[in-house]
């Protein structure tokens, strides 16, 4: 009877959920039908940018999904691009208001929504700026408007970059928990932290070298736009003369200091309104809807932009990891598309499985021969980034851009120790004298890890003949500036690793030149799933989120970023050609 009862219950709970679900449903699509069509803009308006939400190259969203506006998880960085070029022509935007704090984007997606501003602002259009904090990567955004203001008791951080490294080795020996490492590159580093507590010289020389080059190309576009020296600029920085809102004001990094209303009064007199009237804001996302449905590019012919964003894994793929499937599916339907005369691959990646990096640079030497094929590089394109990226005929990149970091390596989860400590023993049996090839409960055998050493060894080769053919250089010449090295897009360019220095957009612009175009319109790939489907799997992932929550509210934040790190590793499936670190510059 009890078993009744429990199924019974079990039964009667599924019902329940499912008339939730579905009851929802039919309110979404109330929701969504009563939403206006489209976004009225009123005379004399300011488009206010404050980017509530973190930035992606693209989120694939189906303009024909009726739930797309109820899932704001991420922005896309073409969509605000978008945004800001069709607001420029725009009558009835009189100007940009960028209130943004926190921005959620890397420095290079940071860097086009910049030179957006920029180019917004050659139509005769006003960009100003207010936030109640600046931390770098939003005053370096912010550094673009026509002034730049800050609140009375704000905080401006201008200090130059950095970078944190997070090393295991202690972690391993006391857990008896420890990853099994081989590898091939002198700065292959991302295992490092599994080999050491502390970080190598080849290590620190080549992070210095790449946060510096990020940093000059930063202050340039700083100094350009402020109209102070890089040189002050390194100062400001080194003596923290922006450390006060006062300080700020006096070096120059700031306009003034004052409170939003003073703000908003500021605003009201550059496009004519009376202090007692409203403002007339029109919001990112509402201007979103809007913008969509202008068309900046326009032709019967079009250019494929195709998006590969996130970390490279064996499966389908999706907005947030690169998937063979996906990436080889998009390519096929741009090359079978006839009014598709080029293509472009925007890569967003630090690499991944060796593998899955493979399968797409061939299909992308298969494409090349029906299209010309250009790639353009956004904030990282490093190891399995840059190995599908070499399969293009001509590679763009931005100055920020982290690249390069030509290396292999492979890691094995091994909990042999504890096993031990805890009185674990694992006994095998196999038929042949290499049928058991590498047991987590035992320490690599020599013959293992000289078959794996072997494997990477083979996977490192063909690596350099990828990078060889593709950039027209010698094995050896490859080799030189290899061994897991990264590099900033300026350091890249001069090595000959990309052709140009540029933005997607450039790319876009040499893909219809190579295909002979002068007007053509842009085709996105792929589509990734709905807003309704994603809301699906949202749903029966609610209680895995809510463990993690608490997961992370007993342990804390810096705990919980180490253990995530920790457990991505012990994920990794095969060799992998990865960005030799974690980075997060700050």
């Amino acid at each position: 009877m009890k078993f009744l009862r429990n199924l019974l219950a079990s039964i009667l709970g599924s019902l329940v959920a499912f008339m939730i679900i579905v009851g929802m449903f039919f309110i979404f699509i109330a929701l969504v039908g009563s939403m206006d069509d489209g976004v009225v803009v009123k005379r004399n308006s300011v488009l206010e940018l404050s980017f509530v939400a973190p930035v992606l190259d693209y989120t694939g969203k189906d303009d024909n999904d009726p739930f797309a506006a109820l899932w704001v998880e991420e922005l896309g960085l073409d969509e605000i691009l978008h945004s800001i070029a069709v607001a420029k022509n725009d009558d009835n935007i009189e100007g940009i208001s960028l209130t943004t704090g926190f921005l959620q984007a890397g420095i290079s997606q940071a860097r086009e929504i910049r030179k957006a501003l920029i180019d917004f602002k050659s139509s005769g259009k006003f960009v100003m700026a207010h936030s109640d904090v600046y931390a770098q990567r939003d005053y370096y955004l912010a550094s673009a408007a026509d002034e730049v203001y800050i609140n009375p008791v704000g905080v401006l951080d201008f200090k130059g970059l950095a970078t944190e490294v997070l090393f295991y080795k202690g972690l391993q020996e006391k857990t008896g928990i420890k990853m099994e490492v081989i590898r091939h590159g002198k700065y292959k580093s991302a295992v490092e932290p599994f080999l050491s507590d502390t970080m190598s010289d080849e290590n620190r020389t080549q992070i210095k070298e790449l946060i510096t080059s990020i940093w000059s190309v930063i202050v340039d576009d700083i100094s350009e736009s402020r109209n102070i020296t890089p040189q002050n600029l390194n100062i400001i920085a080194d003596t923290l003369g922006g450390r006060t809102p006062e300080y700020a004001v006096a070096s120059g990094l700031l306009d003034g200091a004052l409170h939003y209303d003073q703000y908003e009064d500021l605003l009201k007199e550059k496009i004519g309104v009376a202090e007692d009237e409203e403002l007339n804001y029109v919001g990112l996302m509402d201007y979103m809807r809007k913008a969509k449905l202008k068309k900046i590019n326009k032709g019967s012919d079009d250019i494929a932009v195709i998006y590969a964003q996130g970390e490279i894994l064996i499966g389908e793929g999706g907005k947030n990891y690169i998937g063979e499937k996906l990436i080889v599916d998009a390519l096929h339907k741009a090359i079978d598309n006839k009014n598709v005369k080029a293509i472009v691959l925007r890569v967003d990646s630090p690499g991944g499985s060796a593998l899955v990096s493979d399968i797409i640079w061939r299909e992308m030497q298969l494409a090349k021969k029906e299209k010309p094929l250009v790639v353009s590089f956004g904030n990282v394109a490093a190891s399995g980034g840059y190995y599908i990226g070499v399969g293009g005929d001509m590679i763009f990149a931005e100055p920020t851009t982290i690249t390069g970091s030509i290396g292999v390596f492979g890691t094995i989860p091994n909990v042999h120790e504890l096993a031990e400590n805890m009185g674990v023993n694992a006994e095998q049996v196999g038929t042949n004298e290499n049928s058991v090839d590498y047991s987590f409960f035992e320490p690599m055998t020599d013959t293992f890890r000289n078959v794996m050493q072997e494997s990477i060894e083979e996977t490192y080769d063909t690596f350099l003949d990828r990078v060889s053919k593709g950039r027209n250089m010698s094995v050896e010449r490859v080799n030189e500036i290899a061994q897991g090295r990264v590099w900033s897009g300026v350091d890249a360019h001069a090595l000959g690793l990309v052709d140009e220095l540029g933005n997607l957009e450039d790319a876009i612009i040499a893909a219809a030149d190579m295909a002979g175009l002068e007007e053509y319109g842009v085709k996105k790939y792929p589509r990734y799933k709905s807003g309704f489907e994603q809301f699906m799997e949202n749903y029966g992932s609610v209680k895995t989120k809510i463990g993690e929550s608490i997961i992370q509210e007993e342990i804390g934040t810096e705990a919980y970023k180490i253990l995530k790190e920790f457990n991505q590793f012990t994920k990794q499936e095969g060799i992998q050609a990865k960005m030799p670190f974690s980075l997060n510059i700050k």
